[in-house]
C-alpha cells in the first residue's frame, strides 16, 4: 500500500470518527480517494483502493456449479481492462480495429471503478486474449460465460457471431469453439445496448435522470466474465429441491451439446463424510436420499457438498456443488397462517437490500464488499434480507446461503409510470424474464420467497400480481411467493388475493397486517429513519427525507421503539415477518443502518442485535 492511499484511508476514518461523534456538527473533509486510472471517487467505500486492472474480482463466480472444484476451478477469468467505445448503435462491429478508450470489466460504465463514468445507450467492449492450451485438449470445448450484461448483448469471437442475450439480470454462455482460430490471439467484442428505463423492460430502480428513491443507471458488463473448458456434453445447471420430508433432495439438471446416452452420478458430503448417493440419465430427476439429516437454518447454516459426474462415452465432466436441506411452507399455527421453516413458526425479521455501491453502483467493488452486507445483516441480529428490485452475482447468493440469511428475492420491476402503456410484448417479455430468473436462482438455498412486483410498479392490473404468482408457483412449488409487495401502496393499488402471503407496507410503521384464511401478514417495508453523516453522502443529491431524526442516539432510539411494537403487538396479532428500511443509505436515501460508503454503523450494533432477537424469539412460538 503506497503511502498516499494510507493518508486517503486515514483521513476517511478520522472522518467517521468526527461523524460519529459529533455528528449533528461536524463537515468531514471529502474523501479523495483517487481510482486505478486516476479519476477521484465521488464517495470511497473501504475497499475502492483495492480494486485494479489485475484485481478486478477474481474470485471465481459460481460457485454452485463449479468445475472441477471450487477450491481448485478450471477456468481464465476476462475480468480486467477491455478496450471501449461508445457507439450510435449503427454501425458494424469493430473487428481488427482498437478502440479509443478502456473500461475496467466487470463494473457499469456509470461507475467511477469502470473508468468510464458516463452513460451511453450504446457501446462496444473489445478485448484480445489467448487461449490456454490445455483447454483444447483432448477434444475439449471452449465456454465463454457472462454473470450478466445490461441489457441488450451481442457478442462475437474473430467476427463470428456466437451469442445473442437480452435482459440485465440473467447469464448467459456461448461455446465458442468452433469460432476459435487455431494459434494467436482470439478477439472478443461485445455489443450492447443499453435504453435503461426508456424502454418498458427490467429496470429495477436505474434511472437515466436519477431522483428520489430512483438511483444512477448501471449499463453494460456488470458481472464478471470466464472462459472454462467443457467436454462436448457438459453440464450447464445443477438443482437440488429438499424433500418436503427433509431426508432427501430432488436433483435435476440441465445439459450443453447433444444428450444421448448421458449419465450422471452425484455424491452428497458432510464435513467430507459421504452420506448419499443417486445415479441416472441425465437431463432426468433424481432423488438423492441422506443419512442422518442436517437441517439448514439462519442459526446452523449447514450446507452439504456435492460431486458430481456426467458421463457420455469416454468423456466425463466432473463438477462440485452445494446445497442446504431445508423447507419454507404457510401452516396453520395456533389456529392461524403462520409462515414455518423446516415445519417450525419462524419470524422473519428483514433489512431492505437494494445492492448499490457508491463506487460500483451495480457491481460491489471486491468479494470481501460483496459478502459485508450480508454479514453485518446478520451481525445486526435480522434473519432475513429482502433483496429489492435486482438479482445479485451467484456469489452474493452463495455468501447468504453460508452466512446464514433467509432471502425474500424481488423481480426487478419496470419503469413506473408506464402500467397504462405496456403493451402485449411488454408483458411477454417480463413473464419471460421472470421465468429466466426463477429458473436461474432457484437452487439457492436462502431464497425462500420470491415477489414478482412491488407497490404496483409495472404492473398493468391487479389480476396480473395473481397470474405471476401462478406462474412462479408452477415453476418453483418449493418456495414461498408474495404476489405484491406493499398491496396498499402505490400504483395500481388492491390486494390480487393471491400466493401465500399479504404484505403492507407503512413509513415509520411498522404495519400490523393479519393473516387471512389462505395467506400469512408481513409488513414489506417500514422503519426509514434518516440521519445523514456529513462527508459521507452521495454529492449533489436531494434527501429523501423519510422520518429525519437528530442524531445517533435518536436513531437507536426510534429503531429499538419501531422493532418493539412487532415484538408486543405484530406477534399477537400472527404476522410472520418484516422488511425494515433499509442496510445501508443508498444515494439520496439516508435511511440506512450504514451510510452509504459502509465507513460508518449508524446505529448501536448490540442494541439493534437485542431487540431483534427479542422479535425473532417472540415469533417462534407457536
Amino acid at each position: 500500500m503506497t503511502n498516499n492511499i494510507k493518508v486517503r484511508r486515514a483521513s476517511a476514518w478520522i472522518s467517521m470518527a468526527l461523524a460519529m461523534g459529533f455528528a449533528s456538527m461536524a463537515i468531514a473533509a471529502p474523501d479523495q480517494t483517487t481510482i486505478w486510472n486516476g479519476k477521484v471517487a465521488p464517495l470511497a467505500t473501504p475497499w475502492t483502493a483495492e480494486v485494479s486492472p489485475s484485481d478486478a474480482l477474481p474470485d471465481y463466480p459460481r460457485p454452485q456449479l463449479a468445475r472441477p472444484s471450487l477450491e481448485h476451478p478450471q477456468w481464465l477469468s476476462l475480468n480486467g481492462l477491455w478496450q471501449y467505445a461508445p457507439s450510435d448503435g449503427q454501425g458494424a462491429p469493430p473487428f481488427g480495429h482498437t478502440l479509443k478508450d478502456q473500461v475496467l470489466v466487470p463494473y457499469p460504465i456509470e461507475s467511477v471503478l469502470s473508468g468510464v463514468q458516463k452513460h451511453s445507450d450504446d457501446m462496444f467492449y473489445r478485448r484480445l486474449m489467448n487461449i490456454p492450451a490445455a483447454f483444447t485438449a483432448h477434444g475439449q470445448h471452449v465456454r465463454l460465460n457472462f454473470g450478466a450484461v445490461d441489457y441488450d448483448a451481442t457478442v462475437y469471437v474473430n467476427g463470428t457471431q456466437v451469442a445473442h442475450h437480452l435482459g440485465g439480470y440473467t447469464s448467459f454462455s456461448a461455446d465458442i469453439t468452433s469460432a476459435l482460430r487455431p494459434q494467436g490471439p482470439q478477439e472478443i467484442i461485445v455489443a450492447v445496448h443499453a435504453p435503461v428505463d426508456s424502454i418498458n423492460v427490467m429496470v429495477g430502480k436505474q434511472r437515466l435522470k436519477p431522483d428520489g428513491i430512483f438511483y444512477t443507471a448501471a449499463s453494460g458488463i456488470w458481472q464478471s466474465v470466464w472462459l472454462e473448458p467443457v467436454p462436448a456434453t457438459s453440464l450447464a445447471q445443477l438443482t437440488f429441491t429438499p424433500a418436503s420430508s427433509l431426508d432427501a433432495f430432488a436433483v435435476t439438471s440441465k445439459l450443453q451439446g447433444p444428450s444421448e446416452n448421458a449419465t450422471l452420478h452425484v455424491t452428497a458430503y458432510a464435513d467430507g463424510k459421504a452420506v448419499g448417493e443417486a445415479n441416472g440419465p441425465a437431463g432426468q430427476p433424481l432423488h438423492l436420499a441422506i443419512a442422518h439429516p442436517h437441517l439448514w437454518s439462519p442459526q446452523d447454516p449447514f450446507l452439504y457438498t456435492f460431486k458430481a459426474t456426467l458421463t457420455q462415452g469416454d468423456q466425463r465432466d466432473d463438477v462440485t456443488s452445494y446445497a442446504g436441506l431445508r423447507t419454507i411452507a404457510i401452516e396453520k399455527v395456533g389456529g392461524r397462517n403462520r409462515i414455518v421453516l423446516n415445519g417450525k413458526p419462524t419470524f422473519l425479521l428483514a433489512t431492505l437490500d437494494q445492492g448499490y455501491w457508491p463506487d460500483g453502483i451495480y457491481t460491489a467493488p471486491t468479494d470481501a464488499a460483496l459478502k459485508f452486507d450480508i454479514q453485518k445483516t446478520k451481525d445486526l441480529g435480522f434473519n432475513t434480507i429482502r433483496k429489492h428490485i435486482k438479482v445479485e452475482p451467484a456469489r452474493w447468493y452463495y455468501w447468504a446461503d453460508r452466512i446464514g440469511l433467509m432471502v425474500w428475492q424481488d423481480m426487478p420491476a419496470m419503469p413506473t409510470g408506464s402500467n397504462d402503456k405496456l403493451s402485449d410484448a411488454d408483458k411477454a417479455t417480463f413473464r419471460a424474464d421472470v421465468t429466466a430468473i426463477v429458473e436461474q436462482l432457484k437452487g439457492e438455498t436462502s431464497i425462500i420467497g420470491w415477489i414478482p412486483f412491488n407497490e404496483g410498479w409495472g404492473q398493468w392490473s391487479i389480476p396480473a400480481a395473481a397470474e405471476l404468482a401462478a406462474q412462479i408457483k408452477q415453476l418453483d412449488p418449493s418456495r414461498l411467493v408474495d404476489a405484491r409487495s406493499g398491496a396498499n401502496c402505490c400504483d395500481t393499488k388492491g390486494d390480487p388475493h393471491a400466493g401465500d402471503v399479504y404484505d403492507v407496507h407503512d413509513y415509520q410503521g411498522p404495519g400490523l397486517p393479519s393473516p387471512d384464511a389462505e395467506r400469512a401478514a408481513i409488513d414489506g417495508e417500514h422503519g426509514g429513519l434518516t440521519l445523514g453523516i456529513p462527508g459521507h453522502v452521495w454529492p449533489n443529491t436531494p434527501i429523501n427525507p423519510y422520518g429525519a431524526v437528530k442524531d445517533r442516539d435518536a436513531l437507536n432510539a426510534g429503531y429499538v421503539a419501531n422493532t418493539a411494537v412487532l415484538r408486543d403487538k405484530g406477534v399477537l396479532k400472527g404476522m410472520s415477518g418484516s422488511v425494515y428500511t433499509q442496510i445501508t443509505d443508498v444515494e439520496g436515501e439516508h435511511n440506512g443502518l450504514f451510510t452509504y460508503d459502509r465507513k460508518v454503523e449508524k446505529v448501536d450494533e448490540a442494541k439493534v442485535r437485542a431487540i431483534n432477537e427479542a422479535v425473532i424469539r417472540a415469533g417462534g412460538q407457536p
